[in-house]
């Protein structure tokens, strides 16, 4: 017997052919869009493919995020309980083993409480260090939901509106955005029914890489004339998974605050919210294996650097890295508001974040996948990452008031193998799936 929890996989950047120019690789069938999550609700073992295939990558790690005002928003931080969660590291040693990850962390959040967390694994292939429970994670498209709830806060204050388009956010540059997309809206953008394609194209790619700048290389999508081409689809007719349309809302967030996307990221979440190791990029030191490393096709480990992620230019779409407990307090502050408890936000902020969009195959909101689930005796909150060097994934539970999280730095399939497997074991422990008779367990996530 195995017990499912229903795997949702972001749309693939599956890589059908990959063009290596300028220390890019872009997939072509990227720039061609996704499949609904509906279609990613299979059965997973370790041999399935999937996970979110990014455009690779240079490194533009920026350390640590420091702060001068931690004081101040301690009171409004998580209110995740400081009694030490229960250490899980020796639950993971097997499903680590088992799915040949070299790294893999877990966390669970039961009603305001971090109550479990662990890590197993080396940080790097070819090195010692051991991976720890305070070490980094980069969580790729986990960052959806982070920017969604940035631009939340930029509509409370009035900066933005769910409604605003494209064309008045662009205003000034209105000549150079297709007809088509002058009426796109904050909302479509981020619900990924604005009809843009999945990525970029492959040139802007490069610029943007070789540009190693945020704000500036998401300006290249106009002034390379980018959103001069016609959309994919009209605006509210289909769901087409696009990290495009998510550069573009951090753009719009850009525009309306006069400060870059990683500026807002610290200044109206990580702040607030006391996620003092959030950054961007691959987190660590390339001279030392201070922490853990993605790592490639092959198995070799990836040093912060060239290939070791996105383009800056993506960021809006997937490149924060933080610790397991620090990701726990952004995933908390969703759990509590799904539940009416809502802070740093107003509580209709949230509904509009957590509601879902489109007909019944089109199960994203604003940043999360939105479900139902027999083991979660209803609605879940989710999403899952990858730059293919890394997988991350969350599941929140708000009825039975908890949430899991699980990370590591390898890519799809085998780290979204294991990440799974990982969930099922907590999943497992806290009574909400028996436990299978054989040990094919790792089909549990459907």
């Amino acid at each position: 017997m195995t017990h499912t929890i229903a795997r949702h996989r972001e749309q693939p950047h599956t890589a059908t052919h990959r063009a290596v120019v300028a220390e890019v690789v872009v997939d072509e069938t990227s720039e061609r869009g996704g499949v609904s999550p509906q279609a990613l609700c299979k059965q997973v073992d370790a041999q399935e493919p999937g996970g979110l295939r990014h455009p690779a990558q240079k490194n533009f790690t920026l350390g640590r995020v420091s702060y001068s005002l931690v004081a101040v928003w301690s009171l409004l931080a998580t209110s995740l309980n400081a009694a030490e969660p229960t250490d899980v590291s020796a639950d993971l040693v097997a499903v680590a083993k088992q799915h040949q990850v070299h790294g893999l962390a877990v966390a669970v959040i039961e009603g305001d409480r971090l109550t479990k967390l662990g890590a197993t694994g080396i940080r790097a292939n070819g090195h010692e260090e051991r991976v720890t429970v305070d070490d980094l994670w980069h969580l790729g498209s986990c960052t959806k939901a982070m920017t969604a709830t940035v631009c939340a806060r930029l509509v409370e204050k009035g900066l933005l509106r769910w409604e605003m388009t494209v064309g008045e956010s662009l205003a000034k540059d209105l000549e150079r955005i297709h007809k088509d997309l002058h009426a796109v809206t904050l909302e479509q953008l981020l619900s990924h029914r604005a009809g843009l394609p999945a990525n970029p194209p492959t040139t802007v790619m490069r610029k943007m890489l070789a540009s190693g700048e945020g704000r500036a290389a998401r300006e290249l999508l106009v002034t390379d004339g980018i959103l001069e081409k016609p959309l994919e689809y009209l605006p509210d007719t289909k769901y087409l998974y696009s990290n495009f349309g998510f550069m573009l809302a951090g753009m719009m967030a850009e525009r309306a605050s006069d400060k870059e996307w990683e500026t807002l990221m610290r200044e109206e979440l990580f702040e607030p919210l006391g996620m003092k190791s959030a950054g961007f990029g691959p987190p660590g030191s390339a001279d030392v294996v201070d922490q853990p490393r993605g790592h490639g096709l092959f198995g070799n480990s990836l040093s912060p650097g060239p290939q070791a992620d996105n383009p800056r230019g993506l960021g809006p779409a997937g490149t924060v890295h933080c610790s397991m407990a620090d990701w726990s307090k952004f995933v908390a502050l969703h759990l509590q508001a799904a539940r009416g408890e809502s802070r740093l936000l107003k509580q209709e902020s949230f509904q509009k974040l957590h509601a879902r969009r489109g007909n019944d195959k089109d199960e994203y909101a604003l940043g999360w996948i939105v479900a139902d689930r027999p083991w979660a005796d209803g609605q879940v909150l989710m999403h899952n990452g990858s730059n293919t060097h890394w997988f991350a994934v969350t599941w929140l539970a708000p009825k039975k008031n908890m949430a899991f999280m699980a990370a590591s730095n390898v890519g799809p399939a085998a780290g979204g193998a294991a990440t799974d497997a990982a969930v099922v074991v907590m999943l497992q422990q806290a009574g909400l799936i028996s436990k299978p008779k054989a040990a094919a367990s790792e089909k549990a996530i459907q």
